[in-house]
C-alpha cells in the first residue's frame, strides 16, 4: 500500500526526517559519485535525494505513482515531477541511465510489473538503487515513520528478488542506525550512531541501500502482467 505523498513530505520536513534524508543521501551519493551526462529517474518518493544530481546529470525527473499522489519539485523553477502508472512508465526503452527507488519497492502491490518497467527503460549499462526498510531494523518496527509501512526486506531477500527480475546485484550498504526517536539528544548524535553501526551492527540498520545493474544477456524477462495498459502521465507545472 502506497504512503500518501503529503505524509511523506511532512515526514522529511521534520527533524527525524531530516536526519533520515542526510544519512540515506550520503549512501546513495557514495554509490553514484558522478552522474555527469546521465539521465536520472526517481520512482516513489525520491525527491529528498535527487537534489545533488540536478546540477550534474543531463536530466533529473521524479515520477510518483497515482496511488501515492504527487508533490511539485523542486520548490524553485519548473516542476520535474510527474504522476504515473508505475507499471507502465512514460519513457522509451533504454532511455534512463540511473533509477532511484525510494518508498517504492516495499509499497508496491505489483512488484514484478513495476520492476519490468524499470528494466525496460534502463539503458543496457543502466543501474538502479533501491532504498527499502530493513527487515531486521528498528525503523521497520515503528509506524511513526514511513519506513514502518509496507514490506521490509533483508539484503538477502533483495538480492534474490532482483536476480529473479533480471538485475545483477552490485553492492549493498545500510543507513539509519540511530533509533527512530524524536529525541533531540539522539538526533544530534546521529553521525556517531552511523559510524558505530556501519562498523559493528550492519544487520540492524533502518534501511538497506542496494545497487543493481540491468542484466541483458538473458533476453527480455517474463514478468507477470506482460500486457501494458495505456495511460496518460500528468506533469505538474
Amino acid at each position: 500500500m502506497w504512503t500518501d505523498a503529503i505524509d511523506l513530505r511532512d515526514f522529511y520536513a521534520s527533524a527525524l526526517g531530516g536526519v533520515a534524508r542526510r544519512m540515506i543521501a550520503r549512501r546513495v551519493r557514495q554509490m553514484w559519485p558522478d552522474v555527469a551526462g546521465l539521465s536520472v529517474l526517481g520512482l516513489g518518493y525520491a525527491t529528498p535525494f535527487l537534489g545533488p544530481f540536478c546540477g550534474e546529470a543531463d536530466s533529473v525527473l521524479a515520477v510518483m505513482p497515482a496511488a501515492q499522489g504527487v508533490i511539485p519539485w523542486p520548490a524553485d523553477g519548473a516542476s520535474q515531477t510527474a504522476l504515473v502508472d508505475e507499471n507502465s512508465l512514460p519513457f522509451a526503452d533504454r532511455s534512463i541511465d540511473r533509477a532511484l527507488l525510494v518508498h517504492a519497492l516495499e509499497c508496491s502491490e505489483h512488484v514484478r510489473p513495476m520492476m519490468r518497467e524499470i528494466w525496460r527503460v534502463l539503458s543496457d549499462s543502466g543501474r538502479m538503487i533501491a532504498v527499502v526498510p530493513n527487515l531486521h531494523g528498528l525503523w521497520a518496527q515503528s509506524e511513526r515513520t514511513p519506513f514502518g509501512h509496507g514490506r521490509p526486506y533483508s539484503t538477502h531477500q533483495l538480492s534474490r528478488g532482483l536476480r529473479h527480475v533480471m538485475f545483477t546485484p552490485l553492492q549493498a550498504s545500510a543507513a539509519l542506525f540511530v533509533p527512530p526517536s524524536r529525541s533531540r539528544l539522539l538526533l544530534s548524535s546521529a553521525g556517531f550512531w552511523e559510524e558505530v553501526g556501519e562498523r559493528w551492527f550492519k544487520t540492524f540498520a533502518g534501511v538497506v541501500v542496494f545497487e543493481a545493474t540491468k542484466q541483458i544477456y538473458g533476453g527480455q524477462p517474463a514478468f507477470e502482467g506482460a500486457v501494458r495498459q495505456p495511460y496518460v502521465a500528468v506533469a505538474l507545472r
